[in-house]
């Protein structure tokens, strides 16, 4: 299967510029930028609870690595084609090995800064409206998608795409406007079981004093934030759970 074809399995797309997110005018400096942050979203160390992970981060160095080469990129963007029997992309390598040498000394903790650095910034923003629009306020493909998130992130992108909506910015769908709080738990179910089943692959795997400290890391702020989405979860039943003026009691 070709570059293309395999960006259209795992990414639903064959453009390799919407895949970045970028336009076909972007400059090296912003194909590359565009290429760390997509790929931080599917490097194994990121997302060690997707299966398809390793495919989609070698996929993306293959798309990387068609970009960055004038005459490559060339060809495709005027033929929309890609040219599979280029050392480009025959040549056998260690696409992880290639993203650290574009990114050196990225570590796991590297990827937490970025990500700290991340949420709440201007660029965050308009990453998430993207989203929004791209997926008509479908929250499941939203919080998917969007970087650096999980779901108990959940309450302070909704209070974004709230503001955007009250002044705006983008459309009120009805999908983000009108769910109700049984997909949102169900979202949340999900979200819980891949979280168990990572922190089971990571037993599995014994991992070092590092790693288990930045496991911790992430399970610390993963249980700070859990009682602000249970308080979100709170509201959306009040919201709904209300029938001819009575408002029913969920079991404790």
């Amino acid at each position: 299967m070709g570059l293309l074809e395999k960006c259209e399995e795992l990414f639903q797309t064959t453009s390799l510029y919407d895949l970045l997110g970028v336009d076909r005018t972007a400059t090296d400096a912003e194909v590359r930028r565009s290429y760390y942050k997509v790929s931080l979203q599917v490097h194994p160390d990121r997302a060690p609870d997707d299966p398809l992970a390793t495919e989609k981060f070698q996929v993306l160095g293959k798309l990387y690595a068609v970009l960055c080469d004038a005459e490559q990129r060339a060809v495709y963007d005027e033929t929309g084609v890609v040219d599979e029997e280029s050392d480009t992309l025959k040549k056998e390598r260690c696409w992880e090995d290639y993203w650290r040498v574009l990114f050196p000394t990225i570590t796991l903790k590297d990827i937490l800064d970025f990500e700290k650095k991340y949420q709440g910034s201007a660029e965050e923003r308009e990453d998430l409206l993207k989203l929004y629009v791209k997926h008509e306020g479908d929250m499941d493909l939203i919080t998917s998608s969007a970087m650096c998130c999980t779901v108990e992130d959940e309450p302070r992108l909704c209070a974004i795409l709230r503001e955007a909506i009250e002044a705006e910015e983008v459309p009120a769908f009805p999908a983000f406007t009108k769910e109700s709080a049984k997909k949102t738990k169900a979202r949340r179910k999900r979200a819980d079981k891949e979280r168990v089943e990572a922190e089971e692959m990571q037993k599995e795997l014994g991992l070092g004093d590092e790693e288990d400290s930045l496991a911790m890391m992430i399970k610390q702020r993963r249980q700070s934030r859990e009682q602000n989405f249970n308080s979100f979860l709170s509201d959306l039943e009040a919201k709904y759970s209300k029938k001819g003026g009575k408002t029913r009691r969920g079991k404790k």
